[in-house]
Parts: C-alpha cells; structure tokens; sequence
C-alpha cells in the first residue's frame, strides 16, 4: 500500500479524545522498545513520524496517526520494562482497556515482538487479552535483519509456539532495515480496512 498522506492527529488519553470520525483502526501494541515506531515509519515510508527512542516508555498516550485520509493506526504504550510509577502504569492499563475493550472503530491489533527472544510473559499475557476480547492479531517478529539467514525460521518458530497462535491469526517476519515482511504486514492489514 502506498501512504502519500500520514499526520499524527492527536494523543489522547481517553476516549472522549478519539477522533470521530468513524475511520477503520489498527492498533499497534508491543513491548516498549520492541521496534513499533520503526515498524510504523517502515510502512509509511517516513523517518521519523512516529518518534524512535532509546530510552523505553516514551509513547504513553494512545497516538492516533491517520493515513490517506481513509484509516487511523493508533499507537498504544509500550509495556514491560518502562521504568515509570506503579501509579502512572495503572492509569495506561485504564486507558488501554477502555480502548481495547471500546472502540468499535478498532479493527485488528498489529502486536510487535523481537524474533531474536522467545515473547515474553507479557507479551503472551497481551496476546491472550487480545484474543479474550476477541480481537484478530497480526504478530510482527521484528529486527529479523539480526538474526542468521540459518537461524531465521527456528526463531519464527519459537514465536508462534510459544504464543500458541491462533489459526486465524498471522505471524510475519520483519525488518525496518531491509524492509523485509513489509508487503506482507501491509496484506495482512489491508484485510481489515
């Protein structure tokens, strides 16, 4: 898909803040640091619309990013190791659920994971409440670019055992550096805008 048109709307931070409009959403979830951003800027093309960070935690809204005018991907906190109060974590865990459980507008949820490492109990337990809600998931295995050739489908592999995949749901192989799972990631949305 070609993006000609991409502009962050708005943060917000409950749903009395989300865009009207009636546009399809994608939600994209993931660890913090996990490659999100990059993610999102590979696919439209652009090198810094959402904000890449060393430091992790950055995104703590929900960043609602409309594309061609025709649909919204909405960028949601990271989770896991972000250094940041038992307090501030409750409030995004209050926010994430009023959107996930809500928002009708919301069509399927990109989740974002590093091939190089088995998932995570967080990252299972996102993928679970996902799927509690019955929500489709597309699991991106990221940085793919650091893994061996030799090694590349064994560590997919483990990606999709250890989530234990649902058979309608996909897991893609990705890298934001050589664009590699691109097509594939925008095929596996485009079903449903």
């Amino acid at each position: 898909m070609k993006i000609n048109q991409a502009e962050i709307v708005i943060s917000a931070v409950s749903k009395k803040q989300y865009p009207e409009e009636g546009l399809s959403e994608i939600a994209l979830a993931g660890r913090s640091n996990v490659g999100k951003s990059s993610f999102i800027n590979t696919l439209i093309n652009r090198k810094n619309l959402a904000r890449t960070s060393q430091k992790p935690g950055k995104t703590q809204t929900l960043n609602f990013y409309k594309l061609n005018e025709a649909f919204y991907f909405v960028d949601v906190p990271g989770y896991g190791y972000a250094k940041v109060s038992k307090k501030e974590r409750e409030k995004w865990g209050k926010m994430m659920d009023e959107y996930f459980q809500q928002r009708e507008n919301l069509k399927a949820v990109v989740l974002v994971c590093d091939v190089r490492h088995e998932p995570t109990d967080a990252d299972v337990q996102m993928y679970d409440y996902l799927k509690y809600y019955e929500l489709p998931v597309i699991i991106i295995a990221t940085k793919l670019d650091k893994v061996k050739k030799s090694k590349q489908h064994q560590h997919v592999k483990v990606v999709k055992d250890t989530f234990e995949v649902d058979a309608e749901d996909i897991v893609i192989p990705f890298s934001a550096e050589t664009g590699e799972g691109k097509d594939q990631a925008w095929q596996a949305i485009k079903q449903y805008l």
